[in-house]
């Protein structure tokens, strides 16, 4: 099964540009998505493990925390819309 990203034609100038997720060399970008994912939620791990241990600040930790439980919401939303793509293709009479 092969998954080719979207990308819009045009962004408007105020929106931030991001650039997306590079497929591994074996095509699976769910599973990058998922390992980068991971890798954010075991820095903001470490960042609350320095605040507890006196030696990192609140601000890095809220930082930390954030960006973690964004990551986990995007891959959250990416794997829901994944399964329902999948119930739709699966769910169609040929």
């Amino acid at each position: 099964m092969r998954v080719d990203i979207l990308v819009p034609d045009a962004v408007p100038s105020e929106v931030p540009r991001i650039s997306p997720i590079t497929p591994s060399p074996e095509g699976n970008a769910f599973g990058a998505l998922v390992d980068a994912a991971g890798a954010v939620l075991s820095g903001a791990q470490r960042a609350e493990d320095a605040f507890a241990a006196h030696r990192g600040g609140l601000q890095e930790m809220v930082v930390a925390r954030a960006r973690a439980d964004v990551a986990l919401q995007i891959a959250t939303a990416s794997a829901q819309r994944a399964a329902q793509a999948l119930a739709t293709i699966l769910g169609m009479q040929v």
